[in-house]
C-alpha cells in the first residue's frame, strides 16, 4: 500500500520514510503542502496520508479541507484517509483538525506502535469504504459499472470531447428476447446469461472501452475517440461474438439443451452540437429501435 507522508522536518521525515518502508508500505516523502495536495489529488494517487499540521505552503488542516470539497479531484474516486501528525494536541487544535477532514491524529513526539495502529485502522476503514464504493458503482451480477457509473463516464467523455474537439461515440445493446429466456429457462439461467453476455461484450471491445449494465437486458458502450463508423464494426463483432457460441440453462434446470442469444444495437455519434448525454442516449435508443424493427440480431447507426 502507498501512504504519503508529508513533514518539515527533515529528521522526523526520515524517521517516518524509514518506519513505514519497515512496515512494508511504499513511502512517498514530502516536505511541502502544495506538492503533498498535487500528489493527493493526481493519478493512482495514496489512499492513505499522515499529515503534518505545519507545512510550507499549504498546512496539513488546509490540504484536509480542499481534498474534502473535492478541488481537482476526479468524481468517484476512492477515498483518502488522513493521519494528522502535529505537536499541537489540545482539545481545541485536535477538534479543529478532525473538522477540517481528518480522520485520525497523532500528537509529536509520537510512539511507533501506536502509529502503525493507527494505520492498520485506517487500512480497515479505506477496506469498507472501497467495497461500499464498488457496491454503489459496480453490478453485482455482471461486475460492469452500473447505470450511474457508466453515465457518469458518458458525461465525463463529453466534457472531454467538448474541450479537445475529438468524436466518440455510445452504443445501447439489448439482449433480443430475453424476456423468452427467463420464461422458458426460469430467472437463475437469465442471470446466467446477462453475466456471460457481459463478459463476450467487454471481450470483443477495446480495453479501454467503457461497457456499463444500462438496466434489465441493456448495455451502454461508450466508444473514445471513435466515429460512428468505426464503432459500427465493433458493435457487429459484438453482435457476431453473442451470437456465435451457444448458452446453456443454468443446472438447476436439469436441462442441458444449448440455446442461441442474438443483440441489437444502436450506436449514436457525438457531434459538437449535442447538447448532453439525454440526447445522445435518446439518438442511440432511436437507432436500437431501427436495429429491432429490422428484425433484430442487427446494428444500427
Amino acid at each position: 500500500m502507498k501512504i504519503l507522508v508529508a513533514e518539515d522536518d527533515a529528521t522526523s521525515l526520515f524517521m517516518l520514510q524509514s518506519l513505514l518502508e519497515k512496515w512494508g508500505y511504499d513511502a512517498v516523502a514530502l516536505s511541502d503542502g502544495v506538492e503533498a495536495l498535487s500528489v493527493l489529488n493526481g493519478e493512482d494517487p495514496p489512499l492513505l496520508a499522515i499529515l503534518d499540521w505545519m507545512l510550507p505552503g499549504l498546512n496539513g488542516p488546509e490540504i484536509c479541507r480542499r481534498l474534502r470539497m473535492g478541488g481537482g479531484a476526479r468524481k468517484g474516486r476512492p477515498y483518502q484517509y488522513i493521519i494528522m501528525l502535529t505537536v499541537k494536541g489540545e482539545k481545541e487544535n485536535v477538534v479543529a483538525g478532525l473538522d477540517a477532514g481528518a480522520d485520525d491524529y497523532v500528537t509529536k513526539p509520537f510512539d511507533s506502535q501506536e502509529l502503525q495502529m493507527r494505520i492498520k485502522v485506517g487500512e480497515r476503514i479505506l477496506l469498507l469504504q472501497e467495497q461500499l464504493r464498488k457496491a454503489a458503482l459496480y453490478d453485482s451480477l455482471t461486475g460492469l459499472p452500473n447505470r450511474r457509473a457508466v453515465i457518469d463516464g458518458l458525461e465525463g467523455e463529453i466534457a472531454r470531447s467538448e474541450r479537445s474537439g475529438e468524436s466518440f461515440a455510445v452504443a445501447l445493446l439489448d439482449l433480443d428476447h430475453f424476456k423468452e429466456v427467463n420464461d422458458s429457462y426460469g430467472h437463475a439461467t437469465g442471470d446466467s446469461v446477462l453475466a456471460e453476455a457481459a463478459r463476450r461484450i467487454r471481450s470483443a471491445v477495446r480495453s479501454y472501452d467503457l461497457v456499463g449494465r444500462y438496466g434489465g437486458e441493456e448495455f451502454l458502450l461508450v466508444f473514445p475517440g471513435l466515429k460512428g463508423d468505426d464503432a459500427l464494426r465493433i458493435c457487429e463483432r459484438v453482435c457476431s461474438v453473442i451470437e456465435k457460441k451457444p448458452f446453456f440453462p443454468a443446472p438447476q434446470q436439469g436441462s442441458a439443451t444449448p440455446f442461441t442469444v442474438t443483440a441489437s444495437l444502436g450506436i449514436c455519434e457525438w457531434s459538437p452540437s449535442s447538447s448532453g448525454p439525454d440526447e445522445m442516449l435518446m439518438g442511440a435508443d432511436q437507432a436500437l429501435y431501427r436495429a429491432k424493427r429490422k428484425g433484430r440480431n442487427a446494428v444500427c447507426l
